[in-house]
């Protein structure tokens, strides 16, 4: 039987053999081995919204991150930690098309709220405990979801609005492969209620249809975003 450490390692190796196969479905193929991201705008040359460094100055470095073996702080009001490993902090991953994400949750009620990812597609993949997840599609919208346990693997198309809930009394992870090198992340309630500047009260009350009080109490909260 493998050790747990064994086992993180297989269901890891599997989430990049099945991310493999959607990593070209958003992102535009790159047309060279790769373009290390760099800061230095003198280098000259600019794909994908950055600056790619001379390839005979990259190095191994360029294309390695460490530490998501470490567990994500999820004291905070929802309950979760998303580590993702972009382009931003890995630079070898310019035009390549492809991210990675750990994610922790607290005890029973630890939550990845609604939120959608404009630019990718996500894979995940349990890793710990036990999840209940789920996606709903545009318009007339509908409600996929499933309670996935360790091993289990599912995954929420590109745009739409998707979440991850704990449903065990033990700490959860899993990790997410997504298609492509910044995804972006939109937290509906974030973006609905906390946006900067606020949304006009009116607009809220109405596409709600609650009294323009409740509005006006949740646009005065502080939204976590994870």
């Amino acid at each position: 039987m493998m050790r747990g450490a064994d086992q993180l390692h297989s269901v890891v190796a599997v989430t990049f053999l099945l991310l493999a196969s959607i990593a070209a479905a958003f992102d535009p193929s790159p047309l060279q081995d790769f373009c290390v991201s760099s800061d230095d705008p003198k280098l000259g040359v600019f794909v994908n919204g950055k600056f790619c460094k001379d390839p005979m100055q990259a190095n191994a470095d360029d294309f390695t991150f460490r530490g998501l073996n470490m567990p994500g702080n999820t004291s905070n009001p929802v309950g979760s930690n998303v580590t993702l490993v972009n382009v931003d902090r890995l630079k070898g991953l310019n035009t390549l098309g492809i991210s990675l994400a750990r994610i922790d949750y607290a005890p029973y009620g630890g939550l990845n709220p609604p939120h959608t990812h404009p630019r990718a597609t996500e894979i995940l993949v349990v890793v710990k405990g036990t999840l209940h997840v789920g996606f709903v599609t545009s318009n007339p919208p509908k409600l996929f979801t499933k309670t996935l346990h360790v091993g289990d693997v599912f995954v929420f198309p590109i745009g739409l609005i998707h979440f991850q809930l704990n449903v065990a009394n033990t700490n959860a992870i899993a990790f997410a492969g997504l298609s492509s090198q910044n995804p972006g992340t939109i937290t509906i309630v974030n973006a609905v209620f906390g946006s900067d500047p606020a949304i006009n009260p009116d607009v809220l009350t109405k596409a709600f249809q609650v009294d323009k009080n409740l509005v006006d109490y949740l646009q005065k909260q502080f939204w976590s975003e994870n």
